[in-house]
């Protein structure tokens, strides 16, 4: 495989995942991780990753501000929250976890729904918090720099005290049989306790992430409600989910 194929792939693994590391990339790609760091630095001289230690974020999960040309399959994540915003009622308690599908959703927001929205997310809470007829309480602790939301046991605590409605949650990946899974160990537990707490959930992923896995396990997807990708419902990639009980939008 040459340079450019190899860190073309790289580059749609980090826009896919958010977050990539040395170790998976070497295993996945069969080349060294040396090969691996050399070619994350040049990416990350070109702007393209930010580079962390063990590995690299997407520039647009890790940017501060909006800016829609930076996001990877910004329109079919427009798509996505779109379909979502039917979801949303009136009166209703929301949890909401980070990401640029879920950014999305706060984003186009209607501006006359009246909800109370709950969010590790301090880029999440600072879109709703523009929005004129909702509450948005944001669930304060340390920020991972990984993933840019609030986790830890004070996090956990927090959301066990609540009774959302209706649990909006992004993921890195899903599997009809594997379900919800991701690679670090403080993510997964914060939205563990957001699916455990929510009366009804709702993943929203782009297609790409469609019959993937990762190492750690964070629901079965029979404690998954809702899916909403950017397919039709008649896709025949969503007929496993629609087999495994979820409504499909």
């Amino acid at each position: 495989m040459l340079k450019k194929e190899r860190q073309a792939l790289i580059l749609r693994e980090v826009n896919l995942r958010n977050k990539v590391l040395h170790a998976d990339l070497s295993k996945q790609l069969n080349v060294s991780e040396d090969t691996i760091r050399r070619d994350l630095q040049e990416l990350a001289d070109e702007g393209k990753v930010v580079k962390v230690r063990g590995g690299a974020l997407s520039k647009s999960f890790h940017t501060y501000s909006y800016r829609g040309a930076e996001i990877y399959k910004y329109q079919e994540k427009t798509t996505i929250a779109r379909k979502t915003i039917p979801l949303l009622k009136d009166g209703m308690l929301v949890l909401i976890s980070g990401g640029t599908t879920t950014l999305e959703v706060a984003r186009i927001l209607p501006p006359d729904l009246q909800l109370t929205f709950y969010t590790p997310s301090l880029l999440i809470a600072l879109q709703l918090a523009e929005h004129p007829n909702s509450e948005t309480i944001f669930i304060g602790g340390r920020i991972s720099k990984n993933a840019k939301i609030s986790t830890g046991g004070e996090v956990v605590s927090t959301l066990r005290d609540i009774r959302p409605d209706l649990c909006l949650m992004g993921t890195n990946s899903i599997d009809p049989r594997v379900g919800l899974t991701d690679s670090d160990w403080e993510v997964t537990d914060v939205k563990k306790a957001m699916i455990q707490v929510s009366e009804k959930v709702a993943v929203l992923t782009i297609s790409d992430k469609l019959d993937s896995t990762q190492k750690i396990r964070i629901a079965s997807i029979n404690e998954v409600d809702y899916l909403v990708t950017e397919l039709s419902p008649n896709s025949i990639s969503l007929k496993p989910y629609q087999q495994a009980g979820l409504e499909v939008l």
